[in-house]
């Protein structure tokens, strides 16, 4: 594993992070026991620091379960999120963070912190509530070992908030797709600029860039490194660039880990030849004329209050760069009707609009579920899904009653 300093702190930390939003599961809930298994084999490789978030259902109480029966809390750096969303008032603050801490099963987080910035605005509203007093409150018990900040607004916010607080480090989402997006290149250097230690979520964009990419895209990689994964270019395109203290990759199979460990391992900022980053541009320029919509799957629109599964819908729509339109359908069909707890149809929209406000990517989320509907709903299929749920769920049922007896 390769390093890189903390240049405000001087802490070591694995250029690959670990971000646990995406453990895998078993059933409804997180499998502890992969989970586990995969966490030992990322720290045996050397990775040492690990990301999850008050919002990641069950992901802070598996990973504190896992860091305290494997003993290794000691050997990794710990980051955690406040839910801004959630806070109301000053007591709040030590509402989640006591709970946060709970659920890690630790006294200390290592990097903590404010859970999506999006706008200035957001933190003026946290000053209002007092949080640069309690930030030195727990710095001071020793409860905060360093705070930041994750954000996902245009660079302008970025540039106002990096500058109104003494952040000892900030999350950006980043990769060759979002050079000019949100933050991007131009945030990433500012922050460097003025001694901001920079960690990137998002270097795969919700792994569409890992898997899914157009085959003239795979092309042009392959022109160039015929052993080279996808997932591998976009990492080292983060990588290469030496602003960049941690990239973070939500890793969900053990072929992840070892895969990105691999990448991790051999990526050294500023060496990617001329003729990789040309095939990156090229490989751009494919993309961004055949998808559909830049959600990334982050989940933050969730849960929709008329039951839509928004995440779902944009990804079988961006699906039609790859496959033929009847064969999405068939999938959505059975992801979003058939096989679903409750249905989520795009249909279902009533278009209240809150899910907009919590768009990192600021989709047009009631506008882009029309035409996905209009693209993934031809009149048949809530209609032949409804036949469908009732053999699969009375199925189920049936199933469920027997083990119980």
């Amino acid at each position: 594993m390769l390093y890189r300093q903390n240049q405000k702190n001087g802490d070591s930390l694995s250029q690959l992070g670990f971000g646990c939003m995406r453990f895998p599961r078993k059933g409804m809930s997180i499998d502890l026991g992969r989970s586990a298994e995969m966490i030992r084999s990322a720290i045996d490789a050397g990775v040492n620091y690990f990301d999850t978030a008050y919002i990641y259902p069950g992901s802070e109480e598996a990973l504190g379960q896992i860091m305290l029966s494997g003993g290794w809390r000691g050997k990794v750096n710990i980051a955690t999120k406040m839910p801004l969303f959630l806070v109301r008032s000053e007591k709040d603050f030590d509402k989640f963070f006591d709970l946060q801490l709970k659920r890690l099963k630790t006294d200390y987080i290592d990097y903590y912190m404010v859970h999506m910035l999006t706008d200035f605005d957001c933190f003026e509203k946290l000053r209002s509530l007092g949080i640069e007093q309690w930030i030195k409150k727990e710095k001071d018990s020793g409860r905060i070992k360093n705070m930041g900040f994750s954000f996902h607004g245009g660079y302008g916010s970025f540039v106002k908030i990096i500058d109104a607080y003494d952040w000892e480090f900030c999350m950006i989402q980043y990769n060759y797709l979002d050079e000019y997006h949100q933050a991007g290149t131009a945030g990433l250097k500012y922050a460097h600029s003025k001694g901001v230690p920079v960690f990137v979520m998002e270097p795969l964009r919700g792994g569409k860039l890992a898997g899914g990419l157009p085959e003239a895209v795979k092309n042009e990689f392959l022109a160039v490194d015929k052993h080279r994964t996808p997932a591998g270019w976009a990492l080292r395109w983060v990588l290469d660039h030496p602003e960049v203290n941690v990239v973070l990759s939500g890793m969900s199979d053990e072929s992840q880990i070892a895969q990105n460990v691999k990448t991790a391992c051999e990526a050294k900022a500023g060496a990617m030849a001329e003729e990789e980053l040309e095939a990156v541009k090229k490989a751009v320029g494919i993309i961004k004329a055949n998808i559909k919509t830049d959600c990334t799957g982050c989940g933050y629109c969730m849960p929709c209050p008329a039951g839509v599964d928004i995440p779902e819908a944009f990804s079988r729509l961006n699906e039609g760069v790859l496959l033929k339109r009847m064969h999405i359908i068939k999938n959505y069909m059975m992801s979003a009707g058939v096989l679903a707890q409750k249905p989520g149809f795009a249909s279902q929209c009533v278009k209240c609009g809150k899910c907009e406000k919590h768009c990192p990517q600021q989709i047009k989320i009631m506008e882009t579920l029309a035409e996905a509907r209009k693209y993934l709903q031809p009149f048949w299929v809530k209609a032949a899904a409804k036949v469908m749920r009732r053999f699969s769920f009375s199925g189920a049922k049936t199933k469920n009653s027997e083990q119980k007896q």
